[in-house]
């Protein structure tokens, strides 16, 4: 039975594909205009935003988003989430209303179309240069002082399928205490079940969003990095497993 599922997987992948390009090839001309000042970000923002709502809806799926602590207008927070789905960028935009930047690593610049823009909005990273590390450092700091927030997937990457939350790598909570912005861990309890990157599987359905209380690092020193790691990592670790 499970044989006869394999050509709507396919489609469905496809069909993912189309969803992704089909705006930004309509948009184009404003999505170009809205990226040429950094000051007109939240502009840019707002138009993801969109973009992703689109592409989620367009895929069958509808997202229920839990808030246990709401969100300062006038604040910059860090977010942090899992990551095991091609939908968790979209997913992250639809979560948080509150303009933000992704820092990411570099490879997905190189995407069709959705990398164009890509690294021209987010601040991407090479892991393996200390020169390219300090750059982000510097590029989040500006964005920062413009009012935007930061968000990273600390995993680093994909874990590979049988691993429920991977380790967290430093840099996310290295750069909040830097900045003594509050750390936001969302955890998305459904994306691995409803788009992961194994090509049979997937479908529509609900994909469920817990926004965590903050953790602050106020007054905190670059000793207390590894201990928020931890504690991020066992909320959103806590979380999944919970909904499993």
């Amino acid at each position: 039975m499970k044989f006869l599922k394999y050509p709507f997987w396919i489609l469905y992948r496809i069909w993912f594909y189309v969803l992704v390009a089909l705006p930004i090839i309509i948009l184009f001309p404003i999505l170009i205009i809205s990226i040429l000042k950094e000051e007109w970000y939240p502009f840019f923002f707002r138009i993801a935003r969109i973009w992703s709502k689109f592409i989620l809806i367009g895929m069958g799926f509808k997202w229920k988003i839990t808030k246990e602590q709401g969100l300062e207008k006038d604040k910059s927070y860090m977010f942090i989430a899992n990551h095991t789905s091609m939908a968790d960028i979209m997913l992250m935009l639809v979560a948080v209303k509150k303009p933000f930047v992704f820092v990411g690593k570099k490879e997905l610049a190189k995407i069709p179309l959705f990398g164009f823009f890509y690294k021209r909005t987010s601040i991407l990273v090479d892991r393996s240069s200390v020169k390219s590390r300090h750059a982000v450092f510097l590029r989040a700091q500006r964005r920062l002082k413009q009012g935007m927030s930061i968000c990273i997937f600390p995993e680093g990457g994909v874990p590979d399928d049988d691993i429920v939350l991977d380790k967290f790598k430093d840099g996310a909570f290295r750069m909040a205490i830097n900045h003594q912005i509050p750390i936001v861990p969302l955890t998305f309890v459904d994306n691995k079940k409803r788009f992961s990157y194994i090509l049979f599987s997937g479908g529509p359905g609900v994909m469920r969003v817990i926004q965590h209380k903050f953790i602050e690092t106020k007054g905190l020193t670059i000793e207390a990095t590894k201990s928020l790691n931890n504690q991020a990592r066992e909320i959103i670790l806590r979380t999944l497993k919970k909904y499993s």
